[in-house]
């Protein structure tokens, strides 16, 4: 009994974690790459749209990576 107790409370503890630093790695990633567009936009505006479409990608992989984070999550929860 209190062995699968602790496995529930590990299982629980895992799908946390990844969760929380997959997110927080996005997070941390999106705010340094909108800082360096935004000075780069500031440096040379005639280069606005070509950075804006970067940016945007870019986003969408920090994105995607913190969906996989919430994917394991809900995963490590099921079993």
């Amino acid at each position: 009994m209190l062995a699968l107790f602790a496995l529930e409370a590990f299982n629980a503890l895992g799908a946390a974690l990844a969760i929380g630093l997959t997110g927080l790695g996005a997070a941390i990633g999106m705010g340094i790459g909108l800082g360096k567009a935004v000075d780069a936009i500031g440096r040379q505006p005639e280069a606005n749209n070509k950075i804006r479409t970067t940016l945007i990608f870019g986003f969408a992989f920090c994105e995607t990576i913190a969906i996989y984070g919430l994917l394991i999550s809900i995963l490590l929860l099921t079993v």
